[in-house]
Parts: structure tokens; sequence; C-alpha cells
């Protein structure tokens, strides 16, 4: 056989004039031109945005999540014994109204009146080592938010609004009302219509 039968054919083609187009290859059928890359690099850019978004708003869920739990863990301890200390008022309560009840002045009235006052003041050292604290707003304004009025009465020389008697003291834990306080509000005093004058006076 001739050197010229061995030749490649892309050199037989080349050599009849024919121009031999390069081979298609992966890197040739994905370039992309400089617009589009611009393009993709915003997406890339704004997708990393839109994570970044999410990953702040799930750590600020977390962050109130904790503290939301946290303060709940606390009001718990705090106010655990809210439903003990209601029990203990109404002992309390008790106590009082039998020592109001205790007249007289035979020593078993003088020994119960001493018992039963030293029993209030071991309550009240009680109360105070759990942070609950009496409300007793005797000649203070009237707080709807911490007193309850059972009546209102009209009393010369006190200012409208102004609680003039404790029925029931009133009772805090840890800031957090247990029971408003009973008491009497003075009212202002209605006032006497005047006399108008009659016919025969004003002719």
């Amino acid at each position: 056989m001739s050197t010229d039968q061995e030749a490649p054919e892309s050199q037989a083609n080349t050599e009849n004039g024919t121009v031999v187009e390069p081979p298609h290859t992966e890197l040739a059928e994905h370039e992309l031109t400089i617009g589009e890359l611009q393009q993709a690099l915003a997406q890339a850019e704004q997708k990393a945005q839109e994570n970044w978004d999410k990953a702040v708003r799930a750590q600020a869920e977390m962050e109130n999540l904790k503290r939301r739990t946290q303060k709940d863990l606390e009001d718990a301890h705090k106010f655990a014994l809210t439903g003990f200390a209601k029990e203990l008022l109404s002992v309390l309560d008790s106590l009082v109204l039998g020592l109001q009840a205790a007249t007289g002045d035979s020593e078993d009235v003088k020994k119960f009146r001493e018992g039963s006052e030293l029993t209030i003041k071991q309550f009240e050292s009680a109360f105070a080592k759990f942070k609950i604290e009496a409300i007793d707003p005797i000649n203070q304004p009237f707080n709807a938010e911490l007193h309850q009025a059972m009546a209102m009465q009209a009393v010369d020389g006190v200012e409208p609004n102004t609680v003039v008697n404790v029925f029931q003291k009133g009772y805090m834990l840890n800031g957090r009302l247990l029971r408003p306080a009973m008491v009497l509000v003075a009212k202002a005093a209605e006032k006497k219509p005047t006399d108008s004058p009659s016919i025969d006076e004003q002719a």
C-alpha cells in the first residue's frame, strides 16, 4: 500500500479542501457569557442572603424561646406557693375573726387573745419570709387593681375615692395579687338642693 493511502482521513479531507470542524466537547457546550455568569452570581448572592436572613430569624426565635422558658421557670418558682398561700389566708382570717370576737376580761379570754395574737404574728413572719405581703390601704386612694370596693359612703372631711375602712386585708405574692383588699370607699357628699324662691318673693 502507498503512503498516501495510509494518511489519516482528516489529512485527506484537508488536502481535498474540506475544512474539518473541531470535535464537540462538554466544555465547549457549557461555555457561558460574562452576562450569564454575572446573573448566576447575583442569584447565588440572593440565595445566600435569604439563607442568612433565615439563620438570623431562627437565632432570634431561639433567644426568645430561651427567655420565655427562663421566665416560665422563674414564675414557677416564684408562684409555686400560690394555692397553698391562699389556703393559709383562710386560716389567718379565721384567727383574726376569732380574736375580734373574743371580748371580756376573764383570764380564759385573755389567754385566748394572747395565743391568737402570737399565732397571727407567726403567720406574718412566715409570710414575710416567702414574699407574701399584706395590702392594708386604710386612708389611701382606692386602686381597682388591688382593692375591691364593698360599699361607698360619704364621709365628712375625707376626699372622695379614699379608703376609709378595710373589711379584709389583701395579699400579694412576689408582686402578684393573691387577693384584693375588701374596702369601704368614701364618696362625694350629696349636695342638698337649694330652696328656690317662691312666686311671692319673686314678685
